[in-house]
């Protein structure tokens, strides 16, 4: 596949397909490495912080409601008598 390099302000860029995004699990917006090797571009998903997003992830499933005990059996009927 080729892809034409564009004017970008006082830089270039190329416009990068949306299956290949997918591919390796991107979307627009997301942080990206850039490196050489062997005088090739090499652009990688940024590593992210092991729990990112797990705050909004949390708050949505409460919003939903859909934070209910799986095994309400098992609750947590001590939480009362423990000290932090």
């Amino acid at each position: 596949m080729r892809a034409p390099l564009r004017k970008m302000g006082n830089s270039s860029g190329v416009i990068i397909p949306k299956p290949i995004l997918t591919q390796i699990g991107v979307e627009t917006g997301d942080d990206l490495d850039l490196s050489l090797d062997d005088g090739r571009i090499v652009l990688a998903p940024a590593r992210r912080h092991p729990r990112a997003g797990w705050a909004e992830a949390a708050k949505r499933i409460a919003e939903r409601g859909d934070d209910v005990l799986v095994w309400p059996e098992f609750g947590n009927a001590d939480d009362a008598d423990l000290e932090w």
